[in-house]
């Protein structure tokens, strides 16, 4: 049973600038929810207890987001606006929240080892990176755990894109074992497309066991103040280990670019029961 997640958001979120240059990328809403509370949901209803955020400078509003805030609470019972303020309650209490400061971005494989004493020894621990947003009917880090109960190895999350989109991603090689889930045998950080060995990605969803954090400690001595990914610690692992991948059942959304970020918006948009028929109406109206 998976009881903890790892989520890094200590990026700069350059590719929104000037959006974030006061404000966390992750903070960014999606019609009046930010991006960064649809993961700690995700986590929250694959029935974890424990969210640990790796931040940085400037990421103060997240710690506030997931806060109490009782001025606001009590504006909104003032105002009679009981929905409202049940909304706003519940965030805090979605799970257990710990903070830890990433003093420099050297990689998110140095962000998650800014955890690793919050980690049991034997712990296994999800991992879930700020732009990947899933819509599905279950969970994608519940579905990710059923793979890990029946192997009890690193599970990665996996996505298909266009062939010509490959170049952006890391690409695995694998084999079919069963339904939607793959041996992972190499990983391949954003090829060339003709050479990449499939088109399937690595979403930023994981469950790592304590063998990865042992990998990233190597890359950390021998980095010499340089960055420590995530990839290479996989990639080291494979050597002794085996690796999983599920190609989970969802859409995905990756918010990390604006093409992306405005196709969750629209989407959720969509399905939203306040604004979705009058949105339709002005879809139809705008796009011929």
């Amino acid at each position: 049973m998976i009881s903890k997640v790892i989520i890094p958001v200590a990026g700069l979120g350059t590719r929104f600038l000037p959006a974030t240059k006061a404000q966390p990328k992750e903070m960014l809403p999606i019609i009046d929810k930010p991006v960064i509370q649809y993961l700690v949901e995700e986590a929250a209803h694959s029935g974890i207890s424990d969210v640990i955020f790796i931040t940085g400078r400037g990421k103060r509003a997240i710690e506030d987001h997931f806060d109490f805030s009782p001025e606001l609470e009590a504006a909104l019972l003032l105002d009679n606006k009981k929905d409202v303020f049940k909304e706003v309650r519940s965030i805090s209490k979605l799970a257990r929240f710990s903070y830890v400061r990433q003093n420099s971005p050297r990689g998110d494989g140095d962000a998650i080892l800014c955890a690793e004493h919050l980690i049991g020894r034997d712990e296994p621990v999800g991992v879930l990176f700020g732009d990947d947003v899933v819509d599905s009917r279950v969970p994608c880090l519940l579905q990710m755990e059923d793979v890990f109960d029946k192997y009890g190895d690193v599970v990665l999350a996996l996505d298909t894109v266009p062939r010509n989109e490959v170049k952006h991603y890391g690409v695995v090689k694998a084999v079919k074992v069963s339904k939607n889930v793959y041996e992972i045998k190499d990983i391949v950080e954003k090829p060339n497309p003709k050479e990449a060995p499939s088109n399937l990605i690595i979403v930023g969803k994981y469950i790592i066991t304590p063998s990865v954090f042992e990998e990233l400690r190597k890359l950390k001595r021998e980095s010499r103040g340089g960055e420590v990914r995530m990839a290479d610690a996989l990639k080291n692992l494979l050597k002794r280990r085996p690796i999983y991948g599920l190609q989970f059942e969802g859409t995905r959304y990756d918010c990390g670019n604006k093409m992306g970020f405005l196709r969750a918006t629209v989407d959720f948009a969509l399905k939203h029961p306040s604004i979705k028929k009058e949105l339709r109406k002005y879809l139809k109206k705008v796009v011929k």
